[in-house]
């Protein structure tokens, strides 16, 4: 089983402590590389891969995805691959880094008639699939990587965020 070393910075108010929301990645980062493992046959590495997590707020995130992405705008959840890997691949030791947007997060899961927690799981595991080389920019590849993430977040009790609507 994938064993993970976590580096959880918030940095916005408005969020759960840190200890909280470590608890909750680690929770949802380990049950998704498990279905990864078993249903797909990810590998990873024997040592601990480093993944870092940071809660912040849409202004920081609009500003990292206009310098990254020159998208000014924000966004709820932003993930930077270490190094390049192709899905079903091994990745390296360091896998990267997920950055994800309070108010965007309450936001939509308001739209979306879903609770807070809920939303960010679903966003965490989008994040975490984005770092093991899945993308949603073609529909061949949106249709598999919310295949995954519906598939994981069944295995955590959640619903299909998906149900009804077409492809990303």
């Amino acid at each position: 089983m994938a064993a993970f070393d976590f580096q959880v910075s918030r940095e916005a108010e408005g969020w759960p402590d840190e200890t909280q929301l470590e608890a909750l990645v680690s929770d949802v980062i380990r049950v998704a590389a498990l279905f990864l493992e078993k249903e797909e046959g990810q590998p990873f590495p024997a040592q601990p891969v480093e993944l870092s997590l940071v809660f912040t707020d849409d202004e920081a995130i609009r500003e990292i995805n206009a310098e990254w992405r020159d998208k000014d705008k924000p966004t709820n959840v932003l993930s930077f691959p270490a190094f390049p890997v192709t899905p079903g691949a091994m990745p390296g030791p360091m896998l990267g880094d997920i950055v994800i947007a309070r108010e965007t997060v309450a936001r939509e899961a308001g739209e979306l008639e879903k609770s807070f927690d809920d939303h960010l799981t679903h966003l965490l595991v989008h994040g975490f699939l984005h770092l093991l080389g899945y993308d949603h920019i073609e529909n061949d590849d949106a249709e598999v990587m919310e295949r995954l993430e519906t598939r994981i977040l069944a295995t955590l009790g959640l619903s299909d965020p998906y149900q009804g609507s077409d492809p990303l």
